[in-house]
């Protein structure tokens, strides 16, 4: 069965980017797993599409522009929810959508085939996607670090339960939490 799973970075404070969108201060922690093996490439073989938002499409295109990159993710289907005009690519298998994720959690899932989804970035999709009831495991990794604002780990409108199923720790400080991920609480559209 394929599961929509939220592997994310974020400050101790819950922030997955600073207040000027900037990743800077993750990249200190680029060697965390030295000695452990990798853990987001053994992730990866599990993934059979990525979704993200327009913000951190936009992130990775401008971040492969200034290194020099190609895009990263060469054989998966990508999914970006946006309402702008965005350019595609080079080598990407995109799909830009917009609209409710309910619209289009099952053509997602479907291009996994039998793998997972990986949620790639962006506190806002994971939000609603939490919200819809179609987010099933947050990995967390949480960096000893404290920005005091920026991009939240996950916008949401109501409390949502999570179930820590494992964690360890890694080099540098770095601590990855598994969650499974509740349902969330019926909310009246009034309530908004």
């Amino acid at each position: 069965m394929t599961r929509f799973r939220y592997l994310v970075a974020a400050s101790a404070d819950g922030y997955i980017a600073d207040e000027h969108d900037s990743l800077e201060w993750l990249f200190a922690f680029n060697d965390y797993h030295a000695g452990f093996g990798d853990p987001v490439e053994a992730f990866m073989a599990g993934i059979g599409s990525l979704v993200m938002g327009a913000d951190t499409y936009r992130w990775l295109t401008a971040h492969m522009r200034s290194s020099g990159e190609p895009w990263p993710y060469p054989d998966l289907p990508c999914w970006v929810f946006t309402h702008r005009e965005l350019a595609a690519e080079p080598g990407a298998d995109l799909t830009f959508i917009r609209g409710d994720v309910d619209e289009w959690v099952g053509d997602i899932e479907a291009d996994a085939g039998e793998k997972d989804v990986w949620v790639l970035g962006g506190g806002g999709l994971a939000g609603q996607l939490a919200e819809a009831g179609h987010l099933d495991e947050l990995i967390l990794y949480t960096m000893p670090v404290l920005l005091g604002g920026g991009r939240p780990l996950a916008s949401l409108r109501a409390p949502l339960p999570l179930t820590p199923t494992s964690s360890r720790e890694y080099g540098l400080g770095v601590r990855e939490t598994r969650y499974d991920v509740g349902k969330p609480p019926a909310v009246t559209r009034s309530g908004y």
